[in-house]
């Protein structure tokens, strides 16, 4: 199967590093121009300089309006955009204040709202697009240490089938990914949150997938790359046919046959 987004222009949001960056590295090497996308200079310059490819430097907290139009001005105009930008955290759920449901709320979700409706008009004007949202399994299996985040994946998916539909007809394709449980230095963070910081890292991961995750199939975290090839597929033009779907990269995690 060959990928060629030779042409093609995508914004990956939140790309300098974990997932972001696979997803940004895979698209770049299936030839498109990829926008790097993280909320100082620094840290996208760095990504831009050490990763190969047609890249452009698109600094900017999309979860703010002033955050946005700088990427904007950056980027008018894309054919592939993929929502990764994300926060999580453990936290008790009664000890979750409205301050940070806010804040979840509008990292999680209004910064991917605000981006396609700013390019989802372009995209069908063109008879051309494809945008993802970057869920999680939490989005079905609310986790209880992190309720807040849970709650703002599921609607990711609410907002993927519902733009979908906006899009209908188009060309061009909307479609959610359900990552599961996914190695990086965030979560590397998070498990020994969990599981105490004195364990070596393999027996952490093992601890915490037994004890936290013990639904996975993989019995291990899945690698960003990995999470990356169903994106990269998913942006091209072999994907035409699946729009308005929940695809899941989650090592078997969600307990369900559909989809």
């Amino acid at each position: 199967m060959h990928i060629d987004l030779t042409g093609k222009t995508a914004l990956v949001t939140g790309s300098t590093q974990g997932i972001g960056a696979a997803i940004a590295a895979g698209l770049a090497r299936a030839g498109a121009r990829v926008g790097i996308n993280g909320r100082g200079e620094g840290s996208v310059a760095k990504v831009v300089e050490r990763m190969d490819g047609d890249l452009v430097a698109a600094p900017g907290d999309v979860s703010k309006d002033d955050g946005c139009e700088r990427v904007l001005s950056v980027l008018p105009q894309v054919d592939i955009l993929v929502n990764n930008l994300g926060i999580f955290g453990a936290q008790p759920a009664l000890e979750i204040g409205d301050d940070e449901w806010r804040r979840y709320f509008e990292v999680n979700v209004l910064a991917a709202v605000r981006l396609t409706r700013a390019y989802l008009p372009g995209m069908m004007e063109r008879g051309w697009g494809r945008i993802q949202y970057i869920a999680s399994d939490s989005a079905v299996v609310i986790p209880v240490e992190m309720i807040h985040y849970g709650m703002t994946k599921t609607a990711l998916l609410a907002v993927s089938r519902g733009l979908a539909k906006e899009a209908a007809g188009s060309g061009v394709t909307v479609n959610s990914v359900i990552a599961g449980p996914t190695h990086t230095g965030g979560v590397e963070d998070f498990v020994y949150q969990l599981v105490g910081r004195e364990l070596p890292w393999d027996e952490a991961q093992r601890a915490f997938m037994l004890r936290h995750r013990p639904q996975s199939l993989l019995q291990r975290l899945i690698e960003p790359e990995e999470i990356a090839n169903m994106v990269v597929y998913l942006s091209s033009p072999l994907a035409s046919a699946t729009t308005g779907a929940a695809v899941r990269v989650d090592g078997g995690y969600v307990d369900s046959i559909i989809p």
